[in-house]
């Protein structure tokens, strides 16, 4: 039975980027679902519930069914957001991924100060970190990989996080307007982060457009963006995703600073570099609003939330850690991190 609009069709060619191939039995249901109109197959709820909380056929899944809450797909009809089916269906793969996530999270701190106290403080080893790789010595290939792994989020920045925005009053909503206004270039159109991104991506002969990348992410990559349409879409983890937020804010000025001088180092281009550089010392002022008047002002009003600004903080750093875990791993052995790897610049 079509589950579209009878005034539309599934298959008139949108605006929104092409979907890619499935990767197993939900994210192939979740394809052929969009791409015909119809309902996932009976069963794909239950086995949504036995699937690798990790693995790649359910985080490309959930991705595709958050995806419709962003810019949809060439050739799937925008009502399909609201497809009760395909909700049915993506609730089962949330469920599924944030009960791992609590359950591998069960002994991480339970307060703000213990979250992000760590944060605070350069780490005196940072060996395992892919920024301090690409500083000393990375290479232009690898550069390359970075960008467009993190393309999937970076070409929607701060589009996740805006989800939060009615969600919150008086100062916390206040200081997170402000720090949002900053990420979508503070009224101009050409200091957008993600057209900043853009323009990195064009520097790096990447391609700059929107999910472009999609099809080579691994399963790593994508659950760290799946994180934040978790927390962002449902009111009830609004807390986990202000502690998402401040985690990012609080860990990307040196990561950042990291990042610039490799873009230089390599010769990858002004616009490359200028990417990293505008954060460095945005997000050092973004840190202070967001740990000071974003969590500080939602706190006063609802402290019953601490917990869950922790868990945020929490399963960010966790989902970071393996993201860099396996991109490591694969440059390491001298191969790609991505899941095919990218034509020669």
């Amino acid at each position: 039975m079509t589950l579209v609009s009878p005034n539309t069709s599934a298959t008139t060619t949108g605006p929104g980027p092409r979907l890619v191939e499935g990767r197993g039995e939900l994210s192939r249901a979740v394809v052929q679902a969009l791409r015909s109109g119809d309902a996932p197959p009976d069963g794909s709820v239950a086995a949504a519930g036995r699937a690798d909380p990790y693995g790649e056929d359910l985080h490309l899944a959930l991705y595709l069914l958050y995806e419709l809450h962003y810019r949809g797909f060439g050739g799937v009809d925008a009502e399909r957001e609201w497809d009760p089916s395909l909700l049915r269906l993506r609730g089962a793969l949330e469920a599924r991924f944030l009960d791992v996530l609590r359950t591998d999270l069960s002994d991480a701190p339970r307060t703000v100060e213990d979250a992000f106290a760590p944060l605070l403080v350069e780490p005196v080893d940072l060996s395992g970190s892919l920024s301090h790789h690409l500083e000393k010595e990375g290479e232009l290939w690898q550069l390359r990989e970075y960008a467009a792994l993190r393309s999937l989020y970076h070409l929607k920045e701060a589009d996740p996080h805006a989800w939060v925005i009615p969600r919150l009053t008086g100062r916390s909503k206040a200081a997170m307007v402000a720090i949002e206004y900053d990420e979508f270039g503070a009224g101009r159109a050409a200091d957008v982060h993600a057209e900043l991104f853009a323009d990195l991506m064009v520097d790096l002969r990447l391609d700059p457009a929107y999910g472009s990348y999609l099809g080579r992410a691994p399963a790593p990559l994508l659950a760290t963006v799946n994180v934040m349409s978790l927390f962002g879409l449902h009111r009830a983890l609004r807390g986990a995703l202000v502690g998402h937020f401040a985690c990012v804010e609080v860990t990307s000025s040196p990561g950042s600073r990291r990042l610039a001088k490799a873009m230089r180092r390599c010769g990858a281009g002004a616009a490359a570099e200028h990417f990293y550089a505008e954060h460095v010392e945005a997000d050092a002022v973004h840190e202070q609003l967001v740990r000071h008047e974003v969590i500080g002002g939602l706190l006063a009003d609802e402290p019953d939330l601490e917990e869950d600004i922790a868990f945020g903080c929490a399963a960010t750093v966790h989902l970071e850690d393996r993201l860099a875990a396996h991109i490591g791993a694969a440059w390491a052995a001298g191969q790609s991190a991505l899941l095919t790897p990218l034509p020669p610049a």
